[in-house]
């Protein structure tokens, strides 16, 4: 009987010894943040900045809009010039022309009528024929 008693002490024993290496390995080889992770630090350091005279409600509020992964306002007139430059069919110089001038401009691409659109494309050849 004292046999199994002291068995069973010692199964215990190596058990928790087992459990405590096992958990000290995972803190002692710690991998290095993703990019994804360090571009939130990187957005929560700023808006942590942004949100210091708020308080409370406010505060969280900001936070949640401020952290919300969402498009820059480049990126949207970026896309909206390229969907406009894709149903006039535009190709080559033509088209780098006018995705020039769409982003150059201060509204987006779809607030601007056709007609200033196509001086753009035709501002390429005049440069072509000085030289």
């Amino acid at each position: 009987m004292k046999k199994l008693i002291l068995a069973a002490a010692a199964s215990l024993l190596a058990a928790n010894l087992a459990l405590a290496q096992g958990a000290a390995a995972p803190d002692a080889a710690k991998k290095a943040p993703s990019e994804k992770q360090i571009k939130q630090q990187e957005r929560m350091k700023a808006c942590n900045e942004k949100a210091t005279d708020k308080k409370g409600d406010e505060r969280k509020a900001f936070m949640s809009e401020c952290l919300k992964d969402k498009p820059s306002a480049q990126q949207d007139r970026m896309k909206s010039c390229n969907k406009e430059a894709g149903d006039k069919k535009l190709k080559g110089g033509e088209r780098k022309t006018f995705m020039s001038e769409c982003l150059k401009a201060d509204k987006p691409a779809e607030a601007k009528p056709a007609e200033t659109a196509k001086p753009a494309a035709a501002a390429p050849a005049k440069p072509a024929e000085k030289k």
